[in-house]
């Protein structure tokens, strides 16, 4: 095992900076930055640093544009599709991690090769995307085996760690992924880690991770929450097979690599393999928050499961991307902050969907596996939805995700193409320094799910996008809401419903853009909004 013989100020060569970039653009000058402790207050030179210029001070160090993958060795199709990396792959001990724990590395390479590990952050970095942070070299491989199939269905990796070190005290909260370079062949992948802290913060910026977990097929195309034994495939694939028990699928484990995502998600991009959905849906919004220099500070679905006096410590909430499953304790602990006075962001679709329980892993680590367990719609819309699906219910409902975004997934709002964001409140404020008018549209930002149910008893809910998407062939699918209503305290809950909404802020370094990409109106209104929760 490769224990912790470097540090962010040595083994860097010079290809890993590209000098100066970022702090000219923020108008630093580099030699008065210093190394900032992970509560923001102080730098290297001990001068007093404000809490909200930590993100700033953090995107005016060098960046780089290396921790993306050049070479990968994805297998699909033959003869089996595996959509992963057995040439070099891995996983991590946590989802997220706090400075001063330690962090295990799981690595497999076959055939075996030594391999180095480069350590980034992600951020904004002056358009990079990226900032270097540490280095394992030389690191020795070996084949670990792909787990048995365990009770239901369960594939849970036992394997060795390849690398361990202590997260130190100077690295900010972010997402980070780690670039795995096998020796032999030059074979990539990703693992990747979110490192968290417990500061106070203007925007705390969930990963989707369980849905990320949910999705992946590791290590052949068929272990996912989507599948069982009885019908293979159960999900948007198998449509007609819902009217069995989808309850009965398969449990999913933490503990292995993350597959390419491309199963469902419109993108054939193995560089991406092993980074979960995070460079898919989720990297844009990052990149832009950091863009624009707001305090924001980075936590996992667990963190939110787990610790939800956490959530206390921001002014705005944000959920990202395609965030389908939650557990209930996820719900509670959201509600409570919404309660006492969090602003809520749902920049998501198909968002609080699935129910699931998190469980310990084999050796007792906990919340470490998954199974499904019904939906969050409530017991009234619960008898609707098993009479129209078919399914035989093995638990019962969750509460109404509704009630807590003010809206909920549209069951058939899958579309390749996208539909429209159209303005309906032009004078909601939302919309300020737009010049959007009544009907304007922001083309292809709904997608690939949305939300809509939006007539709600809440307290001043308003709709201020609304449209339905209609398919290549003509056919429409279920309408598309956007809405904002009041909570308790004079904060407010905004849900754009759609999982394609960051994409209209940035195009980073390593995304594959589905849509148009960026429009300044939706900036506009993305600026609006953070500016509201910040400011109340």
């Amino acid at each position: 095992m490769k224990k912790d013989i470097s540090n962010s100020k040595q083994n860097i060569h010079r290809r890993h900076f590209i000098k100066g970039s970022a702090v000219a653009s923020l108008g630093f000058a580099s030699g008065a930055l210093g190394v900032l402790k992970s509560c923001g207050q102080t730098s290297e030179s001990g001068s007093f640093v404000k809490k909200n210029d930590a993100i700033r001070l953090e995107n005016a160090k060098p960046g780089t544009r290396d921790w993306l993958i050049t070479k990968t060795n994805v297998i699909m199709n033959e003869p089996v599709e595996l959509w992963r990396s057995p040439r070099i792959e891995g996983y991590c001990s946590d989802t997220s991690i706090s400075a001063g724990e330690t962090l295990k590395v799981m690595v497999s390479t076959n055939p075996v090769s030594e391999f180095s590990l480069d350590i980034y952050r992600t951020g904004y970095y002056g358009g990079t995307g990226g900032r270097f942070m540490k280095r394992f070299d030389s690191v020795q491989g070996k084949t670990q085996l792909d787990p048995e199939i365990g009770k239901n269905r369960l594939r849970e990796c036992k394997w060795e760690p390849s690398v361990e070190f202590e997260i130190p005290e100077d690295w900010l909260s972010g997402v980070y992924l780690g670039k795995l370079t096998a020796k032999e062949g030059g074979v990539q992948s990703y693992v990747i880690f979110i490192v968290r802290d417990n500061r106070p913060c203007d925007l705390l910026f969930q990963c989707s991770d369980m849905t990320w977990q949910t999705y992946n097929s590791w290590p052949t195309n068929e272990w996912s929450l989507y599948h069982n034994n009885e019908n293979g495939y159960t999900g948007v694939k198998g449509r007609k097979k819902w009217s069995t028990n989808q309850n009965d699928t398969g449990w999913v484990s933490f503990d292995r690599p993350y597959g390419q995502f491309c199963q469902d998600h419109l993108v054939n991009r193995p560089d991406s393999v092993g980074s979960g959905e995070f460079l898919l849906w989720e990297f844009p919004l990052s990149y832009w928050i950091e863009q624009q220099g707001y305090d924001v500070s980075y936590i996992s679905n667990i963190d939110t499961h787990k610790n939800g006096p956490r959530l206390l410590k921001t002014k705005g909430f944000i959920s990202v991307g395609h965030d389908e499953y939650w557990t209930l304790e996820m719900y509670d602990n959201v509600m409570a902050a919404r309660d006492k006075g969090v602003n809520l962001a749902f920049l998501s679709g198909n968002s609080v969907w699935g129910v699931v329980p998190l469980m310990p892993s084999y050796k007792g680590q906990s919340h470490r596996v998954m199974r499904r367990e019904g939906v969050f719609v409530g017991e009234e819309i619960y008898k609707v939805f098993l009479e129209i699906t078919g399914v035989n219910a093995k638990y019962p409902a969750g509460p109404d995700g509704a009630l807590l975004m003010g809206g909920r997934q549209v069951a058939d709002g899958i579309h390749p193409k996208g539909g429209d964001w159209v303005c309906t409140k032009p004078d909601h404020w939302i919309y300020k320094g737009t010049d959007m008018k009544e009907g304007d549209a922001i083309k292809g930002i709904i997608g690939w799910e949305w939300h809509d149910y939006p007539g709600m008893d809440l307290p001043g809910h308003v709709v201020v996008a609304n449209s339905t998407p209609i398919r290549p062939n003509g056919k429409a699918l279920g309408p598309h809401s956007g809405t904002f209503y009041d909570g308790p305290k004079g904060n407010v809950v905004f849900n754009a419903g759609t999982i394609w909404w960051a994409q209209g802020l940035s195009s980073p370094p390593g995304h594959a853009q589905i849509n148009k990409g960026p429009d300044p109106r939706l900036q506009r209104m993305m600026k609006n909004i953070f500016d509201r929760f910040i400011s109340y």
